[in-house]
């Protein structure tokens, strides 16, 4: 959640970054309005009360002079139902920011470039060697099926369609990644937790998911309970509502579950294979931080999931994203993007963000610093996306005649 006197102490400068995300000027001139106008009614409540207060203190000297109180009585009549209408506007008020400041995205950062879409981000690394082959490579879903590890006819029989069912060799290798993956997170400092894969409402509002992508989500019926669309929910609000001590922080946590996706408006997007499914799972890493660590833990993010791709031998590049490519909680994000040589293009499968204090506003996750309560700055990230790291592998260990190996790392696992 933006912070609203920013907002109102430099409009010109906030309404432009917010500008630079989408965000129309018309709907950020009408919150300074709305929250200027609460405001003023705000202190001509305190006005009321004030004068509400002296005329009660005028009761004893009306007794003891035989003064008639009617006027009296009738003079705090009026104020208290001049401060009773002024609170159900305020609360009516406070209900219309509150709905627009929820739809509003974080502030991008100033090295943040501006762009439209992903085509106007920037290459800021490429890290490894693609592998070369002496035949033409084969996607992964193409490998599954020939050797018949990827069944995509009894996952939509199953469930539907984008969902998928594994056997053999390829279950057997989603299952040493999660291990391999988490056992390389927990000793880059990352501690593991094992979280519900379900969180209400008020959860997802706290890191950005409700109420704007209500429409992404996967709702269990008369249940105040949704599926999770990534670990960076509840990682994070592990911590809401809750003052940190100083030195406790950073907070850096981990956590392997599974994630639920509709993948609203992805119609006709990777219909084949693994990229694009209901369901995956992923490792991800959650921070939360003191203002002056994020940045530093962000780096470590970043190194924690690239070095986990040069571990697995996998050639990838680094790519810093545009505004118009930025999710919505992000001030800044970097991608990580590995190379698959049977589609022969990069595709995305880390991405790591800094959201500041856009969370920890929304989640109320602070730290105590001296008698000041500071609102902490989150940070998630994948690291990385399960299948889609099994796409990679799939794809650049293959051999001519279709096997794949198997990376010298994952071998204890397999």
């Amino acid at each position: 959640m933006i912070d609203i006197k920013l907002l109102q102490k430099d409009f010109k400068n906030t309404s432009i970054s917010l500008q630079k995300r989408g965000v129309e000027k018309k709907l950020l001139e009408e919150l300074k309005t709305l929250t200027l106008s609460t405001k003023t009614k705000r202190q001509n409540m305190e006005e009321l009360t004030a004068k509400q207060n002296i005329l009660s203190k005028e009761f004893p000297k009306y007794k003891k002079e035989g003064l008639d109180i009617v006027d009296l009585q009738n003079k705090i009549t009026e104020c208290k139902s001049s401060k009773q209408a002024l609170e159900e506007e305020v609360k009516s008020l406070e209900k219309d920011i509150n709905s627009i400041v929820l739809s509003i995205p974080n502030i991008p950062d100033a090295c943040v470039p501006k762009g439209k879409d992903e085509s106007e981000n920037i290459i800021i690394q490429k890290v490894g060697e693609k592998p070369e082959f002496s035949f033409e490579p084969k996607e992964h879903w193409q490998l599954g099926e020939e050797n018949q590890t990827l069944d995509f006819k009894r996952g939509v029989k199953l469930a539907k369609s984008r969902f998928v069912a594994m056997r053999g060799q390829a279950a057997k290798m989603q299952r040493a990644l999660i291990n391999y993956m988490l056992d390389f997170t927990t000793k880059r400092g990352f501690e593991e937790w094992y979280v519900p894969f379900m969180a209400n409402s008020n959860t997802l509002q706290g890191t950005g998911q409700l109420p704007k992508f209500e429409d992404d989500l996967f709702k269990i019926e008369d249940e105040d309970l949704y599926l999770i669309p990534t670990a960076e929910v509840v990682l994070t609000n592990l911590y809401k509502d809750e003052i940190i001590p100083s030195e406790n922080l950073p907070l850096l946590l981990t956590s392997y579950t599974p994630c639920f996706r509709k993948e609203a408006g992805s119609a006709g997007r990777d219909t084949r294979g693994l990229i694009r499914q209901h369901q995956f799972d992923k490792i991800e890493l959650v921070a939360i931080t003191k203002e002056d660590q994020s940045e530093e833990i962000f780096q470590k993010m970043i190194d924690c999931a690239s070095d986990l791709l040069s571990s697995l031998g996998l050639a990838h590049q680094k790519v810093q994203l545009c505004t118009g490519d930025l999710g919505f909680s992000a001030s800044t994000t970097i991608d990580l993007e590995v190379w698959l040589p049977g589609q022969n293009k990069y595709r995305e499968i880390s991405s790591i963000s800094n959201t500041r204090q856009f969370q920890s506003r929304r989640a109320k996750i602070r730290y105590k610093d001296g008698k000041k309560n500071i609102l902490a700055h989150t940070l998630n990230g994948s690291s990385l996306a399960v299948g889609r790291t099994l796409v990679a592998i799939m794809e650049n260990y293959q051999n001519s005649d279709g096997t794949i190996r198997v990376p010298s790392v994952l071998e204890k696992y397999m």
